[in-house]
């Protein structure tokens, strides 16, 4: 018997690919079967007519299910001795072979599910985890491959026999839904306080809206952990949030019910939020109105979301007002993920508890992404993006396992041509984060049966991400690779853009290892696959007390002073005089604990610091940096920015360093507002860095700049270096973080070059 088999790889699993596939076959006559298994999605025909398999090609990648995506094609003629006869077309039951497929990320809820929720008629009105092909959990409720439902957390849910019914049926959207459910079979809700339960189902949700409006702060279990949610407009209720949770001006972000309680959005913007990942995004405030004005304090922007599940929607359908959705953890420790620890541990930061009874397997804390002046710029990769993965353009033929950095940690299996990188991690300063890490590493393993040929580290062997991976190697028996920290991020958006011609990198970032144990943090790099050479940058200051000036900028303040400002002992009395400087500088000047570190994160905290719009402590990474660059927009200089050039407050090139000295005598004398100051800051800062690059890129015949780090993530700077050069090609990154959550994928990408 003569027929067609078709091979698709891609995301093809749990997105209601299968009875897409019957439903075309069908339309078009042909015989044959389907079924998932570990390779992904396997077609068969029986003698297909030529005509009829053209059209059905043709739409199969063209009308795909919403979640769907193919990655790959294979087709092959073959001859069945034994092939049963088909008089139809029918779906075969998955099996699970070696695994070689991809795994869908949680979607939000689609709009015939919205449509389902809200209509009195339907048997899922009101239900809060109602799903079907095209939504819903999917990453955070899998143990296992194959993605089928006793492999998830929606085991514990046999069906009914209608919902058993709608999973059977190939017509329904509903087909092979793994976490469909109702009502009758499925997981239900709750709310209680400390010691007892409330009420249930409809009624917890009335319950939950008019405790919120009555300033009560709740957590909300969702898809890939509890939220934090208080009244976003009573400012009295949002400064209780941060008193309890020691979180004095860290943005929050917001959840409204709709589009209609935005205003003045770009499209970009509207397909984020509006899109299945159903991210937060970063919004200008005038786009979001009556809101509290301690949400966001002295930033110029809001992190908004919404619904995206639908116990999400019923609530904020039946409170009609925005609420501080915030992620739901003691201070430093991951969010919380099941109902008792939940009730243990947020005990002093929430007064009640919605809860429900479907495990979350995997954290998903929520996306961030931004709709810039240069595309998306993705800030957090975490719920309806991972377990995406990349298709790189790389000969590789090692399974690759890449460790990440300590902050901000994510991690990364390359097998082939093909990146995952995980989901937001954290800080693995926390014992709890550095045991999700070891555990989420250990589930990647298991789901996509990858056993490291080889473990790629940061060269900072003091970073728990560096140690783990020494011992994983060890225990494995197989070698590890120490990379450069800047080196990784510039190879991290070559990966992204397909990119492998030599580049002039500038990363600039907080702190990384460098060559020969220095630190760095402002630094121009040539990159050539495995290869980085430094160039040049930033001149190094001391760092005084190590990481403590990380959270205290006057340290910063101190040193630059101390180093490149003749008068600094008049200037660091009048703005450090009920702090200890003298001492500090006694111990700048005999290195006690003051090592060297070319920094533009510490730079930024200095300047941030002498401006006085940070005091002396900072309370979220980031804080002075994100501050400068939110009164910097305030400029004058903003509406005339070539009045800029005219200004003698400038970082010349001396021996392929930024000249600091110049820039702090010069800005410490110039005499304007602190908005126009700390626009000249970005401005010489920018202009420096790109001269910088413009003198290496010619010296070694370049003609492609990198832009990355977790400083690039400042809007104004990003788009200063651009505009000053613009006769280069110029990029950075858009699907993964330009900071320490992309580091992964650029140590993957590095090894593969050199094992290749």
């Amino acid at each position: 018997m003569n027929g067609i088999e078709l091979r698709i790889k891609g995301k093809v699993q749990g997105v209601g690919f299968r009875p897409f596939v019957w439903l075309l076959a069908n339309e078009y006559g042909l015989k044959g079967d389907v079924n998932n298994d570990g390779q992904g999605v396997l077609i068969r025909f029986i003698n297909p007519e030529k005509e009829a398999l053209t059209h059905f090609l043709k739409d199969l990648q063209e009308k795909l299910p919403p979640l769907a995506l193919i990655s790959d094609i294979q087709q092959c003629e073959k001859h069945w001795e034994n092939l049963p006869h088909f008089a139809e077309f029918v779906i075969r039951e998955s099996e699970n072979n070696a695994m070689d497929t991809q795994i869908v990320p949680d979607a939000a809820t689609c709009p015939a599910c919205v449509e389902d929720l809200f209509n009195p008629e339907n048997r899922r009105y009101h239900y809060p985890f109602t799903n079907c092909t095209h939504c819903g959990p999917r990453f955070t409720i899998i143990k296992k491959i194959p993605y089928d439902r006793k492999n998830t957390s929606m085991s514990d849910f046999p069906f009914c026999p209608d919902c058993e019914h709608e999973y059977k049926n190939p017509a329904d959207r509903r087909f092979h839904a793994q976490p469909n459910a109702c009502p009758v079979c499925g997981p239900h809700i709750w709310l209680q306080d400390t010691e007892h339960q409330l009420a249930t189902h409809q009624t917890a949700l009335k319950q939950t809206a008019l405790l919120l409006k009555e300033g009560k702060i709740l957590a909300i279990k969702g898809i890939g952990g509890f939220h934090l949610a208080c009244d976003a407009q009573n400012f009295d209720t949002v400064q209780l949030l941060r008193d309890r949770k020691h979180r004095p001006s860290k943005p929050l972000a917001v959840m409204v019910p709709g589009l209609d309680f935005l205003q003045n959005l770009t499209e970009t913007e509207i397909k984020l939020l509006t899109s299945t990942a159903a991210p937060i995004v970063l919004l200008q405030k005038n786009k979001v109105s009556n809101l509290a004005e301690n949400i966001a304090p002295n930033l110029n922007e809001i992190g908004v979301m919404l619904p995206s599940n639908p116990l999400q929607h019923l609530l904020l359908r039946e409170i009609n007002q925005p609420l501080v959705m915030t992620s739901a953890n003691p201070s430093g420790e991951p969010p919380v993920l099941d109902n008792e620890s939940a009730v243990k541990k947020l005990s002093n930061l929430a007064d009640f508890y919605l809860c429900h009874n479907r495990d979350i397997l995997q954290r998903a804390d929520d996306s961030l992404v931004r709709a810039s002046f240069d595309d998306v710029e993705t800030l957090r990769r975490a719920r309806g993006y991972v377990p995406d993965e990349m298709l790189l353009k790389t000969e590789n033929t090692k399974n690759i396992l890449a460790l990440g950095s300590d902050l901000k940690n994510t991690f990364c299996l390359l097998k082939q041509n093909k990146a995952v990188v995980s989901q937001h991690i954290g800080d693995t300063s926390n014992e709890l984060v550095q045991q999700q890490l070891e555990n989420n590493i250990d589930l990647f393993c298991q789901i996509y049966q990858f056993k490291p040929d080889l473990i790629t580290v940061d060269a900072h062997l003091g970073y728990f991400s560096s140690k783990t991976g020494k011992n994983l190697a060890k225990k494995l028996s197989v070698p590890y690779v120490e990379v450069l920290h800047h080196h990784s991020h510039i190879t991290a958006v070559l990966a992204e853009h397909h990119c492998h011609e030599k580049v002039i990198g500038l990363a600039l970032d907080g702190i990384g290892m460098g060559d020969n144990g220095q630190l760095w943090g402002g630094e121009c790099l040539l990159v050539d696959g495995e290869q980085s050479q430094h160039l040049g940058g930033l001149p190094a200051v001391a760092l005084p007390g190590g990481d403590l000036a990380a959270t205290q900028p006057w340290r910063n303040w101190l040193a630059h002073l101390q180093k490149f400002v003749p008068n600094w002992r008049d200037i660091a009395a009048k703005t450090c005089s009920e702090l200890p400087w003298e001492i500090l500088s006694n111990a700048i000047e005999r290195n006690l604990n003051s090592p060297l570190i070319s920094s533009a994160g510490r730079l930024f905290d200095a300047v941030a610091y002498g401006l006085g719009i940070v005091g002396d402590k900072l309370s979220w990474e980031g804080e002075a940096a994100c501050y400068l660059e939110a009164l910097a927009t305030k400029s004058d200089f903003i509406k005339d920015e070539k009045g800029a050039v005219n200004i003698q407050v400038k970082m010349p090139i001396q021996n392929n360093q930024l000249d600091l000295a110049t820039f702090w005598q010069n800005w410490l004398d110039y005499d304007d507002s602190k908005e126009n100051k700390a626009f000249i800051f970005h401005y010489a800062l920018a202009k420096g860095f790109a001269e910088l690059a413009r003198q290496q890129a010619k010296r070694h015949n370049c003609k492609t700049i990198v832009l990355s780090g977790g400083v690039m993530h400042n809007q104004l700077l990003r788009r200063l270096l651009k505009q000053a050069l613009v006769e280069f090609n110029v990029l950075s990154a858009h699907q993964y973080p330009m900071g320490d959550g992309g580091l992964s994928l650029g140590q993957a990408m590095i090894v593969a070059n050199f094992s290749n």
